[in-house]
């Protein structure tokens, strides 16, 4: 919780690597660049402790695989509810794609970097493996989740 009362994510490396370290700091280039109400936001970081701490918006009510692989009898994930977190997400990447200030391949996007908020609205998140610009000829982010655009 910050001095004003907002909670907070807070992503911690578990592990002081060059790659990882690199990653943290991918991530928040990319982020320091988007505003967009479907994509989790970027409120801070520290990149002077022992390992990288990245600051972000809390969002409630975990991802979406949860809501998929599990019954929730809460938020039961009708036709309806599907097909409007799917919007969501096609808004959100098409934002980063093409309305950015440089164009974002997030290149992991799966149920589990799906984050639901307080209203269960779609919010992208976990933009470790992302890359703006240019596609790099290496390919990151999970085996079959890649952009059709890599094959």
């Amino acid at each position: 919780m910050l001095t004003d009362g907002r909670i907070v994510a807070v992503k911690k490396s578990k592990i002081v690597d060059e790659s990882q370290f690199s990653d943290f700091i991918n991530e928040v280039v990319i982020l320091s660049q988007i505003n967009h109400r479907n994509v989790v936001q970027l409120l801070g970081c520290c990149l002077e402790t022992e390992v990288p701490i990245l600051v972000y918006e809390f969002i409630p009510n975990g991802n979406l695989s949860q809501y998929i692989h599990e019954q929730n009898e809460e938020f039961p994930l009708t036709w309806e509810v599907r097909l409007r977190i799917a919007k969501e997400i096609a808004g959100a990447l098409s934002y980063l794609h093409a309305s950015a200030a440089f164009p974002i391949y997030h290149r992991d996007i799966k149920s589990t970097n799906i984050l639901l908020d307080a209203k269960f609205r779609a919010k992208v998140a976990d933009f470790g493996t992302s890359r703006s610009v240019a596609i790099d000829p290496l390919v990151h982010g999970t085996f079959g989740y890649f952009d059709p655009e890599y094959f």
